[in-house]
């Protein structure tokens, strides 16, 4: 072992000690002091907007030189309507419940004594992420209203915007009198940090990834400490025989073109065969406004092709592609039960649409697909923790154990039993 990764493994060591001793602090802080703290933050992006975007140029500048995509780059980019975003969030969460001693059952045991079951912080969180520098506010501020202190480690590309904002995260929490340890930036790109970090189980109790498949598969094979996931967002809306075809293109057009390079956009189009021909060029044409390429099944491509809309023959690894990109794979189905068969084989439990104006078609499609959100005539972009209520996310779980979906404040939350009693003994 190098001094370096020596220097590096006593670095996130220190770190993870210090995030759990002020973990222990957090977990018993006034709700308004963690939402004053909070506000301040709020009040510090806003006064150093533009030393956060000189630091942002720098990622934006090497970016560019190491050929980063044009939407990756644009998920990069601090824009005013990631800086506003990020403003908003914030002030949403500070104006949040506290989720904390919340009771969530009581029990009054036969021999007298009260079994109450409340909320609580999870502990230490770390959450490792790719690009996206608002994840670094987005995170600190639920982690901090939830009681949990936070461990940030982001992407090389995103690095001196993530330190910038992580100071003044830090200068937010210690203007407010919490500990500043309580949210810490590994300041390191070196992937050696991540080998140590997903080892510290004893200081560390939740990792969160955010990012592309291949460093969600890393955390999940790598970690030593339980981790809250989804792998990819492969989203699918299902244009059902009952519907309204003006409605479904616009449906369709921004779950896939609205932003197409996040895990809730559309990735496959499912026409019920008896409104195949009437629909489907419609909603064709207006995604090809948009440049959206188009891959179909067979009976798509004649049907396209017969209304002089170019489609590409799809294939099978189509249907399970994550594309992040103006592509979208269609597919002519026979049933609504075969539409639920195919996003249950194809799909990735993120987010699935049904358009009809059937009720009883609609509840068929929502109780059947094994998703953590299912749709009936809303758009799937709307999968999102700020959208949800919840002022922000830390990410989106298509896990069943612990939480699903958009992830806010009640999520990052554990619980433990208070018992009460006047001396009772067990016979």
């Amino acid at each position: 072992m190098t001094t370096e990764a020596i220097d590096i493994d006593a670095l996130v060591r220190d770190i993870a000690r210090d995030a759990r001793d002020a973990s222990l602090l957090l977990a018993n802080a006034p709700t308004d002091q963690k939402n004053q703290a909070i506000l301040r933050l709020a009040e510090l992006i806003e006064k150093n907007v533009d030393s956060l975007r000189s630091e942002n140029a720098k990622d934006l500048a090497a970016a560019e030189e190491n050929g980063i995509t044009p939407a990756m780059l644009k998920r990069l980019e601090l824009s005013d309507r990631m800086l506003s975003d990020m403003l908003a969030g914030a002030r949403q969460v500070a104006a949040l419940p506290d989720p904390l001693g919340e009771s969530l059952e009581t029990y009054q045991h036969p021999q007298g004594f009260t079994i109450e079951k409340v909320r609580v912080p999870i502990g230490v969180i770390g959450i490792i992420y790719e690009s996206r520098p608002n994840v670094t506010v987005d995170c600190a501020i639920l982690c901090l209203k939830s009681g949990n202190a936070s461990i940030l480690r982001g992407g090389k590309e995103a690095y001196h915007t993530n330190i910038a904002l992580a100071k003044i995260v830090t200068q937010a929490l210690a203007d407010s009198g919490l500990p500043p340890k309580a949210s810490q930036f590994i300041p390191t790109k070196d992937r050696a940090a991540l080998n140590t970090l997903l080892k510290l189980d004893q200081q560390i109790q939740c990792i969160i990834p955010r990012g592309g498949e291949g460093l969600i598969r890393f955390v999940s094979e790598n970690s030593h400490i339980p981790v809250i996931k989804h792998f990819d967002g492969i989203c699918t809306l299902y244009a059902d025989k009952s519907l309204n075809v003006e409605q479904a293109t616009d449906l369709v057009v921004n779950s896939k073109c609205q932003k197409p390079s996040v895990c809730n956009a559309a990735e496959n189009l499912l026409v019920h065969r008896d409104v195949a021909e009437n629909a489907l060029p419609k909603i064709a044409a207006a995604l090809k406004t948009q440049n959206v390429e188009l891959r179909g099944d067979p009976d798509t491509k004649t049907i396209l092709e017969q209304a002089g809309i170019e489609c590409l023959a799809a294939t099978e690894e189509d249907w399970g592609t994550e594309y992040l990109d103006l592509i979208l794979s269609i597919k002519v189905v026979d049933s609504i039960d075969e539409a639920i068969a195919f996003i249950n084989q194809y799909g990735s439990s993120h987010s699935d649409c049904i358009i009809t104006t059937d009720k009883a078609a609609a509840e068929t499609f929502l109780n059947g697909v094994d998703s953590a959100t299912v749709y009936w005539n809303v758009s799937t972009r709307f999968t999102d923790g700020f959208e949800f209520g919840l002022g922000a996310e830390i990410g989106i779980s298509t896990d069943k154990l612990h939480a699903r979906g958009p992830m806010g404040l009640r999520e990052l939350c554990s619980y433990k039993f208070k018992i009460v009693g006047t001396g009772q003994i067990r016979s």
